[in-house]
């Protein structure tokens, strides 16, 4: 109406009243809108909040029994106490590393078809793994090495790659009721939330370097002075041989790449594996930080890699939590605000893991990866010896030997943090490495949650606060109002009584000509007022101005039938009644 009849409201603009009412009209034309906009609650991120939030601690980190206790398998160790949770870890270790291979694997496929292959390791694909089976981890390459520079100071073809994944405690600490955080299922479903865990992730590096079988000599048993003609097998080795002679002491060309010194003593592998094969090398002895597997390709270029493990400090752990979805991240962005090293930063940056050593030799087993002491040619041995690097530069179309060896290690970080300590050491008994009973531990983070709230959630929408603010002061106004008048008033503006006054109203020459149609300028700045006609006990509009004769003619006009009482006339006489005490 504001709309059409335009000129209505560019007279009533004039006045007092009508600013209040136009006012009031434009609000109660928006109110619900501001409502629904401000005052209904919607589900929408809260701001971020730096908190401490508590886990539960139950062995330390790649503890390999615990991790064989915890594996879901039918046969107890009542059934089988010596080989129940070893036949079970030897399962789960292939059945997830295979997994995350493969999708790393199909990443690797849609990007070469896509033509967005990188030789920069921090463009090429991400590892990634599995948790629970309903959450998505993702890994991130850390700690890059110019490999082309590295090859050329050692005068060999090296990859050295670094990756971290993140902690998977962090998933039970969130949902324990402790910390008090609000799950999906809580709100039917529909909530979210992220959380930034400040916690060591474990890293794996894995360094490969070709080799010639000269080079290879002092680290292969089969080319030894003392070799009598036995052939190792996958039996006999390594328990049937004396590996303490002089001969595994002998210096080799790579000991300053890998580290070998007295105490990191080089590998020694029981022969050269035939082209596509693979040999591994692991220590049954506890000390040693890193095991080992020898390649050849399908020209007999051979390769070995070390692979090692530490908890490093540079990282933090991302996890966010939907019905529909979860994951789990690892970010080691240089500034990373969140991670580690900003909660301990005296925690050292390379501390091997000597623990982890004994969960990769099962590891490697349950891979096939020591198949070629007998010449098996095992499939994951294969591809793996396909993707030896033929070139000091990573080949953008195609993953390196290092890359794949870290993926496939990958669901092993994953293992060994679960149930670990939220620190980068253990701080418990140094002769109790398995807690009975859980202990909770504190790690500094950042949450932030998606749940019903008002207010919001776009920035426009805050100006609707003025409407909500209006329509209050509004409504203070009328309560204080009312309270002192002390008694309700009629609203004649009303349409149940604006009607019937009118109806009953006696006709006016100011609106001559208007009868059913649009009033004209100069009638819209006629003033009106509510008459009561004593005698007849009766209410009527009449126009400001009209003489009593003219009035007289008017009433005249109306029916000839007696009209009733009007219900309100006693209300009217009441109201003018306090206008005269007032004055």
């Amino acid at each position: 109406t504001m709309i059409s009849r335009w000129e209505s409201v560019r007279y009533a603009g004039k006045t007092v009243l009508g600013v209040a009412a136009l006012l009031v009209a434009l609000m109660a034309m928006v109110y619900t809108t501001a409502s629904n906009a401000i005052v209904t609650p919607v589900l929408q991120y809260g701001k971020p909040h730096h908190r401490v939030i508590y886990g539960k601690v139950s062995a330390s980190f790649a503890n390999s029994q615990y991790i064989m206790d915890q594996c879901k398998t039918p046969i107890t160790p009542s059934m089988d106490p010596d080989s129940s949770g070893g036949t079970c870890i030897s399962i789960e270790h292939p059945g997830q590393a295979y997994h995350n291979y493969m999708q790393y694997l199909t990443t690797w496929v849609d990007n070469i078809d896509s033509g967005t292959g990188s030789d920069d390791l921090m463009y090429r694909p991400a590892p990634v793994g599995t948790l629970y089976d309903n959450t998505t981890v993702k890994g991130s390459w850390t700690n890059v090495q110019n490999n082309t520079l590295i090859s050329e100071e050692y005068h060999r073809i090296v990859t050295n790659v670094t990756m971290s994944m993140p902690h998977a405690g962090v998933v039970a600490a969130a949902m324990d009721p402790l910390n008090g955080i609000l799950q999906p299922s809580d709100l039917s479903g529909l909530g979210e939330y992220s959380i930034q865990a400040s916690v060591p992730s474990p890293s794996v590096n894995v360094l490969c370097a070709n080799m010639s079988s000269a080079e290879l000599a002092p680290m292969v048993y089969a080319t030894w002075p003392s070799f009598n003609g036995t052939v190792p097998n996958a039996t006999s080795w390594p328990d049937e041989f004396n590996l303490t002679v002089p001969s595994s002491l002998v210096p080799t060309v790579v000991d300053d790449l890998f580290g070998f010194d007295e105490i990191e003593t080089h590998p020694v592998f029981p022969s050269l594996p035939q082209p596509y094969n693979t040999v591994f090398n692991y220590s049954k002895t506890y000390g040693h930080e890193a095991v080992y597997l020898l390649a050849t390709s399908a020209t007999e270029t051979y390769t070995m890699c070390s692979i090692r493990v530490v908890q490093s400090p540079n990282c933090s752990t991302e996890y966010n939590a939907s019905m529909n979805a979860a994951f789990l991240t690892s970010h080691c962005e240089p500034d990373n605000p969140i991670s580690y090293i900003r909660s301990q930063p005296l925690a050292p940056t390379v501390i091997h893991e000597k623990d982890w050593a004994d969960v990769a030799s099962e590891w490697g087993l349950s891979l096939s990866l020591n198949d070629g002491i007998t010449d098996a040619q095992s499939s994951n041995a294969r591809l793996l010896s396909q993707l030896i690097p033929t070139s000091n530069a990573l080949n953008p179309s195609l993953p390196s030997i290092s890359e794949a060896l870290a993926v496939l290690a990958g669901s092993t970080l994953v293992l060994s943090s679960q149930g670990a300590p939220f620190i980068h050491y253990w701080n418990y008994s140094s002769t109790v490495t398995t807690l009975t009973d859980p202990q909770y531990q504190a790690f500094n983070a950042t949450l932030r949650t998606q749940e019903y709230q008002s207010g919001g959630n776009k920035r426009w929408q805050g100006i609707f606060y003025i409407v909500l603010a209006v329509v209050f002061v509004t409504n203070v106004f009328c309560l204080i109002y009312f309270s002192i008048s002390g008694s309700h008033l009629t609203d004649f503006m009303e349409p149940q009584n604006l009607f019937p006054l009118s109806l009953n109203s006696p006709p006016s020459a100011v609106l001559d000509g208007s009868c059913g149609g649009s009033l004209e300028k100069e009638q819209f700045t006629t003033s009106w007022r509510i008459m009561h006609d004593k005698e007849r006990q009766h209410l009527y509009f009449e126009s400001k101005g009209v003489r009593k004769e003219a009035r007289k003619r008017s009433l005249s006009r109306q029916t000839d039938f007696e009209m009733e009482r009007s219900p309100i006339e006693s209300a009217f006489r009441e109201l003018g009644r306090k206008r005269m005490s007032r004055l």
